[in-house]
Order: C-alpha cells, then structure tokens, then sequence
C-alpha cells in the first residue's frame, strides 16, 4: 500500500480510494439546500462509481488530475411512507485532465432534473 498524499491528509477532504498512481487535484462541490429539502432529502455524491452520502454545504474530494473523473450528485428522500425509499439523481459532469483544482455548485430545477455548474476554484 502507498502512503497517502498530502492532499489525502488535508482536514475534511475525502481521499481518492480507487487505485490510482498519478496526479491528484481538489474537487469542493458545493450543495446547496432549500429548507424544505434538507428535512425530505440527503444529499450522496459519486466519485467514479463510488458513493458517499455526504452534508449539504461545500464538500470537498480528491480526484486524479490526469484523467476523466465521473462526478454525479443524486438526493436520497422519503417517497412518502417509512418504507419507501427513492434516489433521485440529478446531476452529473465528466471532468477532463486538468491540474488545478475544482468547484463545482449543484443545482436542482426540479425533480429528478438539475446541474453541476462550474464556479470559481477553490483556494488552494
């Protein structure tokens, strides 16, 4: 096992876990939420497959630099009952190789319908 990179290490960044050997890069997703969603619905986001149900606010990953990375956002809710359980995705976006980092803000226009919308990188 290879030791982790310093960005691995950095408070609150989740690490790429997937094997990887080359470059890595920042992604912060910004996940904004209305008060009537946060109580209906939770937020998971997908790095390359590999889903994390996360906070809603700025959440930060690290993904490989040199190649594409799958990045989707779905919202986890109640249909309506204690039993029924429904995932809506709702966005998603390739990233190309790049070596800066990344800031994406999701955007929901209505069920089961939304975006990843780049906005200006996070500091490094």
């Amino acid at each position: 096992m290879t030791d982790p990179t310093e960005l691995a290490t950095a408070p609150g960044v989740i690490p790429y876990v997937e094997h990887h050997e080359g470059p890595r890069r920042l992604l912060v997703l910004d996940l904004p939420c209305g008060a009537s969603l946060a109580s209906r619905a939770a937020p998971i986001a997908s790095v390359d497959g590999r889903q994390y149900v996360v906070s809603w606010g700025a959440v930060s990953f690290e993904i490989p630099a040199d190649r594409n990375v799958h990045v989707g956002v779905y919202l986890q809710g109640s249909g309506g009952g204690s039993h029924y359980v429904i995932a809506t995705y709702f966005a998603s976006a390739v990233l190309p190789p790049h070596p800066g980092p990344v800031r994406l803000l999701a955007r929901m226009f209505a069920p089961g319908e939304g975006s990843l919308v780049p906005v200006a990188p996070p500091p490094v």
